[in-house]
């Protein structure tokens, strides 16, 4: 039987991104494996780790109850996926201490994650509700997580590549988390845990 068009793009479609993801994420770690070797910086191997991480646990995430159909919001979180594989290593650096935040990041998003376990997302979606561990500070652990070891990465290897990929990264990933909270918010269960935490990334500031 003659299969449509639609169940065959529905098919290649994840076959497509799961390809250039796979690609873009072997690039990333051969660059950053290339600078370990070179220098010995083992902050290379902990930031690749970090983003690998991240991968992996998308892809064993649990099934959502509601998830968003808008396309500006999935074109939103697949960019915020993609663009931190864009970070590549630098000769110098505004901070190189600053290779240190990569380690605080990569602990805050490590507990994070134990926090959420397997409700992990990238668009906006409704699964388990958390509010125990990191979720009782601030309502985005894992993107406070991101904000830590991204800064730390770029003031150790500052250029203008990765200031432009800092900002672009940084951007989708406020207007991902402010759409996500949107969605989640038509849950009495999710409105009343925003009223207990009030916020988002770091405590008494935002």
């Amino acid at each position: 039987m003659k299969q449509h068009p639609a169940d065959v793009n529905l098919k290649l479609g994840p076959l497509l991104a799961g390809a250039v993801l796979a690609f873009v994420w072997g690039l990333f770690s051969y660059l950053h494996w290339f600078a370990f070797k070179a220098t010995g910086e083992w902050s290379y191997l902990l930031f690749c780790a970090s983003e690998s991480l991240s991968a992996v646990l998308f892809l064993i995430r649990s099934d959502a109850i509601t998830v968003s159909d808008a396309p500006i919001e999935w074109t939103a979180a697949i960019s915020a996926t993609f663009a931190p594989f864009l970070f590549a290593p630098a000769a110098w650096g505004l901070l190189p201490q600053a290779k240190l935040l990569i380690v605080a990041g990569f602990s805050f998003q490590i507990v994070g994650l134990i926090s959420l376990n397997r409700s992990y997302g990238i668009v906006p979606a409704k699964r388990a509700i958390k509010t125990s561990g990191l979720y009782r500070f601030v309502r985005h652990p894992l993107y406070s997580s991101y904000f830590i070891s991204f800064s730390g990465y770029l003031l150790a290897n500052t250029s203008v590549a990765n200031l432009v990929v800092y900002v672009t990264t940084m951007s989708l990933l406020i207007f991902r988390l402010l759409r996500e909270e949107q969605h989640l918010a038509m849950d009495p269960e999710y409105r009343a845990y925003m009223r207990r935490v009030k916020h988002r990334l770091v405590p008494l500031i935002f």
